[in-house]
């Protein structure tokens, strides 16, 4: 007897559609603040359109401060508990650049801004991608007080992507950053990993 074997699944990862209208593809966006902010918008607006948690991230040109990806939260609308904003991000810049690595010969160094303090996942993430800088804004305390457990990270996890050339800021618009994790709380967003 020949046993039915169904298809595997597929996954196909976008960043929804109104996330490319945050986005001035046009324009440097030449501070931290200004990046974070766009993070943050990213962010707010998946709060607000429930399309998944209150995380948002971009991935720069550092240089230029050229947009590449830019990602949402979206574990629950698809899914799946690896779709962070952070490797949405990275993966939607890597596969738009053609390069497993951001950090390929002839390419510009590039970085990841991101709402929130990174969980364990998206920092062994940061480290492979080949971001040369990490900036952060809400802090994962912040993300704790709303019930979100960010895995085991520690201050060695910071100092361990530094040591591997990884620049990082932290705490960049967090009032802001913070006020989005409040939102979603206040709306009864899903906390998926509690």
């Amino acid at each position: 007897m020949s046993r039915s074997v169904p298809p595997l699944p597929r996954i196909q990862i976008e960043a929804p559609p109104w996330a490319a209208d945050l986005v001035d593809w046009d324009r440097a966006y030449t501070s931290d603040e200004e990046r974070m902010d766009l993070a943050i918008a990213l962010a707010r607006e998946n709060v607000l359109r429930g399309g998944g948690g209150p995380f948002g991230a971009a991935v720069f040109e550092s240089d230029s401060g050229r947009p590449v990806s830019v990602g949402v939260n979206l574990v629950v609308p698809l899914n799946n508990s690896v779709l962070h904003a952070e490797t949405v991000a990275l993966m939607l810049a890597q596969q738009r650049l053609a390069s497993f690595t951001l950090r390929a010969p002839g390419m510009p160094p590039h970085e990841l801004v991101a709402s929130c303090d990174p969980c364990a996942m998206c920092l062994g993430a940061t480290l492979w991608s080949g971001v040369i800088r990490l900036v952060c804004g809400a802090a994962r305390e912040d993300a704790a007080a709303i019930g979100f457990d960010e895995g085991p990270v520690f201050p060695a996890s910071y100092d361990y992507l530094s040591e591997r050339g990884i620049a990082i800021a932290r705490g960049v618009r967090r009032d802001e950053a913070r006020a989005v994790l409040e939102l979603y709380r206040d709306r009864g967003g899903v906390v998926y990993n509690a």
